[in-house]
């Protein structure tokens, strides 16, 4: 299978799968290819940078999902260390917090989706905490939730 990047005269670009080169050919002579939004069938390949992936260079994604889930893991380390632990009081003490009957502090804990929602809808910041664990460099695995190093329960959201 081949993807080509295609325009039709009227500028518009879109892209496509073919079996081969010969294919498109093919298809291309005989007008089976058509613009999906204006429908002509007047269509030529557009310049197109290829997708070449080697053993020597980065996978973009991998590296992406890579640095995304150290960056997740990095603000829950951060969290952990300097917020204030409530457990499932989250609510009542974010709210507490929000409204000046509770000392001003940065906390976390747990909240069930009920609660988060009636948080939001009343303006008290909130905002749920990452739960993932790092991915080794140029790792070909998929990035995976890490479990909650404090105890949550089903219904809840830390």
């Amino acid at each position: 299978m081949i993807r080509y990047a295609l325009k039709c005269p009227h500028a518009h670009e879109f892209e496509a799968w073919f079996s081969s080169s010969s294919g498109f050919e093919d298809q291309q002579m005989r007008g089976l290819i058509e613009c999906p939004m204006c429908g002509s069938t007047e269509v030529e390949k557009a310049i197109m940078a290829p997708s070449v992936r080697t053993t020597k260079g980065k996978d973009p994604v991998a590296e992406a999902h890579r640095v995304m889930a150290e960056a997740a893991y990095q603000v829950r380390q951060h969290v952990e260390k300097n917020f204030d632990y409530v457990g499932e009081g989250f609510a009542k003490e974010a709210r507490d917090i929000h409204e000046g009957y509770s000392k001003d502090r940065p906390i976390y804990g747990e909240a069930t989706p009920q609660d988060v929602k009636s948080l939001i809808e009343d303006g008290v910041p909130v905002a749920p905490l990452p739960v993932m664990k790092p991915v080794a460099p140029q790792a070909d695995v998929p990035v995976v939730p890490s479990p909650s190093p404090k105890p949550a329960g089903n219904s809840k959201l830390n």
